[in-house]
């Protein structure tokens, strides 16, 4: 099965973009190789920008370049992005409602080696929590794809989730739609209902595989758009399946699970069981060793789907 990374799609699709659009600028905190901004440097070297080790400056110029015209794209590990320049985002970008486009890669636990310090568990909760920033979490390279030519049309700030490690490719085909803020439902079924965001989707999917031979049906919904999310479609699914279980390479706090927990509570109580990194800091491993020792697996999914099924 095809394998690529999400910033490798987000390299290429920026350099795409880049050429048919001379507004782009794109500015990077000296991470390039890793981010995959080299992409749009080897198409575009006018308009690209390194901005050496300095994060919360680099969004601060990117704020200014929005108000010339020029669609900024800033990029830099996720930790550095939403943590370390958390205040130049939120006041620079935010608060005037510029259009800034942070694009974050090695998010998540599957940074794997570089360990906790590195490993960006809070990124979802932290940008969702500012007003007028949209929330963007791809599962695949094809939607990483889509993603980016959506945030480059939207006017506003925009925040994109991305990571290091190659993930199989789950929307290649003919009837996928990208739009922001409307979730896609992968599968049908009406006894629980899976919502995962992230690299979390295929895992779901594989749960919904694992549980079918079981004579358990799962309706499984990809939330790309943590904000705004779709309430509607998780009302929906709460009220077909009575129950709902998350699952998101994140901590469960403020999160996914989280923000779904929020739209039941206020619109359609239902138990909520939620898959993700409970309250704790990463570790050094290899990817598919720590999402195995944090539970962020298919065979955890479905464990966690049948727990829901006994709230019922």
């Amino acid at each position: 099965m095809q394998k690529t990374a999400t910033r490798e799609a987000y390299g290429k699709a920026l350099a795409a973009l880049g050429q048919k659009n001379e507004k782009i600028v794109v500015l990077d905190a000296d991470l390039s190789k890793s981010t995959k901004t080299a992409d749009f440097k080897k198409v575009c070297p006018d308009r690209f920008i390194n901005m050496g080790i300095a994060e919360g400056n680099m969004m601060s110029v990117a704020a200014g370049m929005s108000t010339c015209g020029k669609i900024p794209f800033v990029s830099t590990f996720a930790i550095f992005a939403a943590g370390r320049a958390f205040e130049q985002i939120r006041n620079s970008i935010c608060y005037p409602k510029l259009n800034v486009k942070i694009c974050a890669t090695h998010a998540g636990l599957t940074v794997g080696e570089d360990g906790a310090s590195h490993q960006s568990v809070e990124d979802i909760s932290l940008m969702r929590s500012i007003p007028n920033m949209t929330v963007i979490c791809p599962s695949d390279s094809v939607e990483t794809e889509a993603a980016i030519n959506a945030v480059a049309e939207y006017n506003g700030p925009c925040y994109v989730r991305l990571g290091r490690l190659a993930v199989s490719v789950i929307n290649d085909r003919e009837d996928y739609k990208f739009q922001i803020g409307k979730a896609v439902t992968l599968r049908q079924g009406k006894d629980a209902a899976i919502i995962a965001t992230g690299i979390m989707v295929e895992a779901a999917l594989e749960a919904y595989n694992i549980l079918a031979e079981e004579g358990i049906k799962v309706k499984v919904i990809n939330i790309h758009t943590i904000k705004p999310i779709d309430e509607q479609a998780i009302i929906d699914a709460a009220r077909e399946t009575g129950v709902v279980i998350t699952a998101e390479e994140h901590s469960i706090i403020g999160g996914l699970g989280s923000a779904v927990c929020e739209v039941l509570s206020e619109n359609h109580p239902v138990p909520v069981v939620r898959v993700g990194i409970k309250d704790t800091f990463g570790e050094s491993g290899k990817p598919a060793e720590l999402l195995n020792a944090y539970g962020l697996t298919a065979e955890n999914i479905a464990k966690s789907v049948k727990k829901g099924l006994s709230l019922k």
